[in-house]
């Protein structure tokens, strides 16, 4: 018996060539497996064999799509897999994206394809309808259970086998509906689950609606030139040296830095340390994220009534969306407090 063709995608940090420093590098394709595809290529144990890798910054592959589509496709069709698989991203956004839109290029080909992600990684609402994507944790620290979940769920779509349902095959809820027959009378069926609900005991509904969290826009400021204005930033930018040592991606806390007096944010005081992208611009000018020098100016031509003396400072890196739910919340109480009446809000 013949073994599954598989072509596996990685980015640019995966594949050896760099970190953020070299995110804008082009796609590119080597024979066999590279980096976590040498974990993947075990976990097949002979089913499968990664006949290529295919590489890609993360910038380039989202700044430049159309052009990386393009060589993605040039390369699947070179190599003819049975499936593709791209990642694990786990939270990686960029990474996330890139992964979809490999997957997406070879379903359109006719390729099976799988990716694996956090459920929070925001490629995950974007593409989780025309592709599978087995959940990952967080960090790399998964990467075996990772690429395990994903290359079960390849090897099955390869062999054309029949895909159950996402809490049978272990990926993501995709918002498809299908219907099939029960054993079960509908009746005897909804009578079970109110009972299991009585007791107390664990059920799942089968028609699950999905619960979206919507906020709903604060109204426009009715008189901007009397108002105070402060600036909450997901840039990282803090104080030079990043005293209060907060985390450059995943994180957990806030911070408040006093911007009194400062006309703009020099580089020998400030720095970014958000570990998603290349600061090196950033640090060279950290105004160009946090633009303290034009609201000075604003400020000066009264623009808005003053600028708060706080600046607001977290890293939106790789957050789950409770800590920056709770972010928000804390955030906005203080500014309640010291009666700002609106906010710039500057992410990357």
């Amino acid at each position: 018996m013949s073994k599954t063709r598989v072509v596996h995608y990685i980015n640019q940090f995966f594949a050896g060539i760099g970190g953020e420093d070299q995110a804008d590098v082009g796609p590119g394709v080597v024979e066999g497996p590279k980096g976590p595809g040498l974990v993947l290529q075990k976990v097949l144990e002979g089913a499968g064999e990664v006949v290529a890798t295919i590489y890609c910054g993360d910038n380039y592959a989202n700044e430049f799509e159309e052009k990386a589509r393009d060589a993605f496709a040039e390369y699947l069709s070179r190599y003819q897999p049975d499936v593709v698989l791209a990642g694990p991203a786990f939270t990686s956004g960029r990474y996330g994206m890139a992964c979809g839109l490999v997957c997406a290029v070879a379903r359109e080909l006719g390729i099976p394809a799988v990716s694996a992600m956090h459920p929070e990684n925001p490629a995950v609402e974007l593409y989780r309808s025309r592709i599978y994507i087995a959940p990952t944790a967080a960090t790399t620290a998964e990467m075996l259970d990772s690429i395990s979940r994903a290359s079960t769920l390849a090897l099955k779509l390869a062999g054309d086998q029949p895909i159950g349902s996402a809490a049978e095959e272990d990926y993501l809820p995709r918002g498809l509906r299908y219907s099939r027959v029960a054993s079960d009378d509908v009746g005897v069926r909804t009578v079970e689950m109110l009972m299991k609900r009585l007791r107390g005991e664990a059920f799942d509904t089968e028609w699950p609606v999905p619960s979206y969290d919507r906020v709903p826009p604060a109204p426009p400021l009715e008189a901007l030139g009397q108002s105070t204005l402060a600036i909450v930033t997901s840039g990282g930018v803090v104080p030079k040296g990043n005293r209060d040592g907060l985390q450059s991606a995943r994180a957990t806390r806030w911070y408040a830095y006093s911007i009194a007096g400062q006309a703009s944010l020099s580089a020998e005081d400030w720095e970014s340390i958000h570990g998603g992208f290349d600061t090196a611009h950033a640090n060279r000018d950290p105004n160009r994220i946090v633009p303290l020098d034009v609201l000075r100016e604003f400020e000066a031509s009264g623009a808005f009534a003053r600028l708060a003396d706080t600046l607001y400072v977290t890293t939106g890196n790789q957050s789950g969306l409770e800590n920056a739910i709770r972010f928000g919340e804390e955030i906005a109480d203080e500014l309640v407090k010291t009666g700002v009446e609106g906010v710039i809000f500057v992410a990357t």
